[in-house]
């Protein structure tokens, strides 16, 4: 069965809180955190679904312009996005386990990329964890080097085994 991304809707937190449950277990986020993403950067927030669009959902992903080296800590408020973002932060995406090896992760590449040149951000920012680092360092995402060490106390908030990575546009 075939799996798209589409714009994700107000009413796609459920599907993402229940998505979030399961995938990132340990990595609680507040509902209204989401809500706060999509409301700031409606246009980096997707949801997967199964099918042409109206199956179930299956993955969620959320984007916004940030300063590089300058995550958010999670289940954090951004209140504004601000004004001198130098990057595109993948906040979060998460695919349930019948959706990987989909080709949703490319095809949410290739938005990170559009998104990127529309916005004029010269760098992808993500926090890889789960083990994660060698899938995105196959998207062209490298550990950022020299990392300030308030980067590295931000990153110990997720686990002792997070990584903050970047690609350039």
């Amino acid at each position: 069965m075939s799996m798209t991304w589409q714009p994700m809707q107000l009413a796609d937190l459920d599907a993402v809180m229940a998505i979030a449950a399961l995938v990132h277990a340990g990595f609680y986020e507040r509902r209204e955190v989401f809500a706060e993403r999509l409301a700031l950067y409606p246009q980096g927030c997707c949801i997967a679904r199964e099918g042409s669009g109206t199956g179930q959902a299956v993955g969620y992903a959320f984007m916004h312009p940030a300063l590089l080296g300058q995550p958010p800590a999670l289940d954090s408020f951004l209140v504004e996005l601000d004004p001198r973002a130098d990057c595109l932060y993948l906040h979060d995406v998460a695919l349930l386990p019948t959706a990987r090896s989909a080709g949703l992760g490319r095809a949410l590449m290739q938005q990170l990329s559009t998104l990127m040149e529309k916005d004029d951000l010269a760098h992808a920012a993500l926090v890889a964890v789960h083990g994660s680092a060698p899938y995105w360092r196959s998207c062209g995402f490298e550990v950022l080097a020299d990392a300030p060490p308030a980067l590295h106390a931000k990153l110990r908030s997720y686990d002792e085994h997070a990584l903050y990575m970047i690609k350039p546009a």
